[in-house]
């Protein structure tokens, strides 16, 4: 639909669901949305769709059953598709190829260690069916500019072509903020919070004392891909801000931050790392190698290709939410500036075991992250802001320490699982890593459920959670699972005519959409299983 006025031309579009924001959960929420009969329309403010997964360029992390169980059959497609990628198009040794668990990198994080190029085409071929269909229209280079809310419901929202400045209205019966950072929320009005609970508020064993912190979050980190060519001199230019950085120490921090010292997450124990393999510390280059050259046939890969998210280039400077939009591009400058200074730090100084100084032999892969200054399209963003939901997870309900029965608080509203530490890395507020033990546990349909919204529902890292508890509900098969449960929940209320509360609070409409979620292979419940 074109409408005209006296002043422009607005362009509008209709959806049964629109989904702001084409990350991973924004992924997860249009595919669940299109199978089940929705007409979609996805926002992305990227080139890639897939957030954590493409756009900002971090290979999986996932918990130890992951091979098994522990996540939704479409998740499951996506990893399955990965490796059936990599044996359609690439020349993989026979011993690669025939490995029903092929993990591109053998990277230490995961095991499934991959592109995100890679990823990118999966996920566009899993969408490939709707897309052609029309049922999914995907948007990408769009970002929401306005909210149209009138009390309790969202009628519109408009969105700007990021290329050319035009703008969109996109209307619908449900509305899913999978952004990044929640950027629906506050144009909105929902009601939302930030930062640090207080533990007066939450009663958390780890929050912190006094007053809540609304701008103390979790650093984010500008990605990037290298790999190394011995004997070659890749050497960038040096970055604006080097001179910052080559010198900078956070006060918990115990050396300059460029430097191979840091710290172990769980017992904040001072370590010493290594780029490569071959000494008895642990080498970064593996940590998260999502290229393995042994993997392929000799001399396909010049060498093996590394994605650089260590704790040397964790930006905790400030936030990108709820600041001016000066203060915002000014940290993200500043973030790329860390990356750009830590590669050109291992470039030109770094200690070597041999005891000479810097890997020329890096080379920045701009082409695997798809931008010019080879820096993640995106930074990755660990903490969103989060609606003030109906039910809202607590340390006390996840972490081992907090449940003597060995057994992650048991919610009868579960719309799926997931698994991993409550892993906080160090924040805006000067404060070290939190990294403490957690146990499977359960996603409360409660916590999608905004306290007053009527069809505006959380897809990604901005349900209700806390400070904490996002640090273990924030990794890649949750937010899908999130984002998953999110579509499906609004195609049911489209269906029923009732809503998302509703859902929730009346027992046989509970009972019926779970039985849904199993349908569409979404698991509910855990089996009996160890903390991690």
């Amino acid at each position: 639909m074109v409408a005209i006025n006296s002043n422009h031309t607005t362009h509008e579009y209709h959806a049964d669901i629109v989904v702001i924001g084409g990350g991973t959960g924004g992924c997860a929420a249009a595919l669940a949305a299109a199978m089940s009969g929705k007409k979609v329309i996805m926002t992305e403010e990227t080139d890639w769709i897939g957030g954590q997964l493409t756009s900002q360029a971090v290979p999986p992390d996932e918990h130890p059953w992951i091979e098994q169980f522990g996540c939704t059959r479409t998740y499951r497609q996506f990893r399955d598709g990965v490796r059936d990628y990599y044996r359609r198009h690439f020349p993989l040794t026979a011993e690669a190829r025939a490995n029903p668990l092929l993990n591109p990198g053998n990277g230490g994080v995961s095991r499934l260690c991959h592109e995100p190029r890679v990823a990118l085409a999966v996920l566009q071929e899993m969408l490939a069916p709707y897309v052609n269909s029309g049922r999914l229209q995907i948007l990408t280079r769009h970002r929401i500019a306005s909210a149209n809310v009138d009390g309790n419901d969202v009628h519109s929202v408009k969105v700007r072509n990021l290329l050319n400045g035009s703008e969109i209205t996109l209307t619908a019966a449900y509305f899913l903020d999978a952004t990044e950072c929640g950027d629906v929320l506050p144009l909105a009005g929902a009601e939302y919070v930030t930062g640090a609970e207080s533990i007066s508020e939450t009663g958390e064993p780890h929050a912190v004392e006094g007053e809540s912190l609304p701008q103390d979050m979790q650093g984010f980190t500008y990605c990037f891909a290298m790999d190394y060519i011995e004997g070659e001199d890749h050497t960038i230019e040096r970055p604006e801000r080097y001179d910052f950085w080559r010198a900078y120490q956070a006060d918990f921090w115990p050396d300059r931050l460029l430097s191979w010292t840091s710290v172990r997450p769980h017992n904040l124990e001072t370590v010493s790392y290594e780029l490569f393999e071959g000494t008895d510390k642990y080498s970064l280059f593996f940590y998260r190698r999502m290229i393995d050259s042994s993997n392929f046939e000799a001399g396909f890969y010049p060498g093996n290709i590394t994605l650089v998210n260590w704790p040397q280039n964790d930006y905790w400077l400030g936030s990108v939410i709820d600041v001016s939009e000066a203060d915002k591009e000014r940290h993200l400058w500043d973030a790329k500036q860390l990356s750009l200074s830590l590669l050109y730090w291992m470039q030109t100084e770094a200690p070597r075991p041999d005891g000479g100084q810097g890997y020329p032999g890096l080379r920045l892969r701009k082409d695997i992250v798809g931008t010019e200054d080879g820096l993640a399209m995106y930074p990755y963003i660990r903490e969103s802001r989060r609606i003030k939901a109906e039910f809202t997870v607590l340390e006390q309900h996840v972490s081992t320490a907090c449940r003597p029965d060995g057994k992650a608080e048991q919610f009868p509203d579960s719309v799926g699982i997931g698994c991993y530490r409550i892993d906080l890395h160090p924040s805006t507020g000067n404060r070290h890593y939190l990294d403490v033990s957690s146990l499977p546990f359960q996603i409360p349909l409660g916590s999608l459920i905004p306290i007053r919204m009527n069809n505006l529902l959380p897809a990604c890292k901005n349900l209700g959670v806390t400070h904490i508890t996002n640090g273990c509900y924030r990794l890649h098969p949750v937010e899908w699972n999130i984002g998953e449960a999110a579509g499906l929940l609004a195609s049911r209320c489209i269906d029923t005519g009732i809503l998302p509360r509703e859902v929730r609070n009346t027992a046989s409409e509970l009972r019926d959409f779970q039985t849904m979620l199993v349908s569409y292979g979404i698991e509910l419940a855990w089996p009996t299983l160890r903390p991690v």
